[in-house]
């Protein structure tokens, strides 16, 4: 399906997903630290036992379970305005004490850090949770991004923080254009003054913008505050399936394309 008559003049893209492989890069540190730390002589006895024997699948059921805190908790301080402000550093930091603690791999003192003979110490949880800064992009992120940076104005629009997406994008030399976050308009997607923020900062009424995500409920919102919207598919991604029957989606790009890539050869038919 195409609704577009002409090439919008910036593309904002959500980030977690639709540009980037969280769950591999996720999946694959937890994996990889903790083939590490379980060869530590020091841990509990009761640590030990829960941690000995998990399974990469293990941990990436792990990784999803913090993904799924970070939905939750976006979701309810945009939502919200009476919650106290936190990054989403913030939140990955203090969701994996969480996560953790309550499969057993760590205990917490009362200062809320790893008790000695946890399977990680607080400097090691820190450097965890900065696999959020470090994911890697999909295979046609860059090369598609390059080609619709020769026709629009591309944007990163996402709700993880701007230290984390700068860091990112530098990290998987994603050429964007330039780098939104939520945290500049200081609330979270799917809040309103995020989409009609980053328009208007962009300098773009809503209607000359698109919102490119693997997520129909980011795009819902997108299109419900006047964007124009690009659904890109990836794999394990799509949360609520059942919104593609309300036909809000402009660009509808499915597994047999080739993402990004394929989202510039579409725009660019809007120009012969």
């Amino acid at each position: 399906m195409s609704g577009f008559t002409s090439i919008p003049k910036a593309l904002f893209f959500d980030v977690f997903g639709t540009c980037v492989d969280w769950r591999k890069s996720v999946t694959d540190e937890l994996w990889s630290s903790y083939q590490e730390s379980i060869k530590n002589t020091s841990l509990t006895a009761s640590i030990s036992a829960n941690a000995t024997g998990m399974t990469k699948e293990k941990w990436g059921e792990i990784a999803q379970e913090w993904r799924n805190s970070y939905l939750t908790f976006t979701r309810a301080l945009a939502t919200d305005s009476s919650i106290e402000w936190k990054s989403v550093d913030q939140h990955h930091l203090d969701a994996l004490h969480g996560i953790l603690q309550s499969h057993g791999l760590i205990s917490l003192k009362e200062d809320g850090t790893p008790e000695q003979g946890s399977l990680w110490n607080e400097a090691q949880l820190v450097e965890l949770t900065n696999i959020w800064h470090r994911l890697e992009p999909w295979p046609d992120t860059n090369q598609g991004l390059t080609e619709l940076n020769k026709i629009s104005t591309t944007c990163t629009l996402t709700n993880g923080n701007l230290s984390l997406i700068k860091d990112m994008a530098a990290n998987g030399n994603m050429p964007f254009a330039h780098l939104y976050s939520a945290e500049m308009f200081h609330s979270y997607k799917p809040n309103p003054k995020v989409y009609l923020g980053a328009a208007e900062k962009i300098g773009l009424p809503p209607g000359e913008c698109a919102m490119v995500a693997a997520h129909l409920d980011d795009l819902k919102f997108a299109k419900r505050n006047g964007m124009k919207t690009i659904y890109v598919l990836r794999e394990g991604e799509e949360r609520y399936p059942e919104l593609e029957k309300e036909g809000f989606v402009d660009l509808w790009i499915g597994e047999d394309a080739n993402g990004f890539i394929s989202v510039a050869e579409r725009l660019h038919l809007c120009n012969e």
